[in-house]
């Protein structure tokens, strides 16, 4: 049974999606940690409710990233943790945590990259006028939305309403990170 961290910082609808695919036996897997940097976030309270542990903090009670993301690579290291999957974690990865889990750390991202990397990618892809749209799940890299990609899912949408494209893009996401995660484990 491998061990999963996933990291989150705000809804947490793909965090839920991956610790129910563990519980249903979808995933060979179990959600040992939730790494959130936003206390008071929702899906601390999904965590807490399906009995999961949690690394809640401050990124301000820390002299800087180096310090927090060792403290984080601590509690992953202390579950044994086989891989990192980052689901709507809004905090760019340093080198501390990159040089301790380099090669087991997943990243979910709203566009098909390489095309619109960054925190407003769906947001980018409306005002730019898009038509398809998509999911991309890949490793962690350095380079911001850089790394090599595993998966990708596309989907058409011809509104200019970012908030339907993120509805529509997550029922995509769902899906894709779990069976991307089901293959990655394997």
């Amino acid at each position: 049974m491998k061990k999963l961290a996933v990291f989150a910082s705000g809804e947490g609808t793909n965090f839920e999606a991956i610790a129910r695919a563990c519980t249903d036996g979808v995933l060979a897997a179990e959600v040992v940690l939730l790494v959130c940097d936003k206390p008071g976030a929702p899906v601390v309270e999904k965590a807490v409710r399906l009995g999961i542990d949690t690394f809640v903090f401050s990124p301000r009670d820390y002299a800087d990233k180096a310090a927090f993301e060792t403290e984080i690579v601590r509690a992953l290291d202390a579950r044994k943790v086989d891989l990192v999957c980052l689901a709507g974690y809004m905090r760019i990865i340093g080198d501390t945590l990159l040089g301790a889990y380099a090669g087991r750390m997943v990243n979910i991202h709203p566009s098909l990259l390489p095309a619109f990397r960054g925190a407003h990618a769906v947001e980018q892809a409306v005002a730019y006028g898009v038509k398809v749209y998509g999911i991309t799940v890949h490793w962690v890299s350095p380079e911001l939305d850089g790394g090599k990609i595993i998966a990708q899912r596309a989907f058409e949408y011809d509104g200019n309403d970012p908030a339907e494209v993120h509805r529509l893009g997550q029922q995509i996401e769902h899906v894709l990170y779990v069976e991307t995660i089901a293959k990655l484990i394997q």
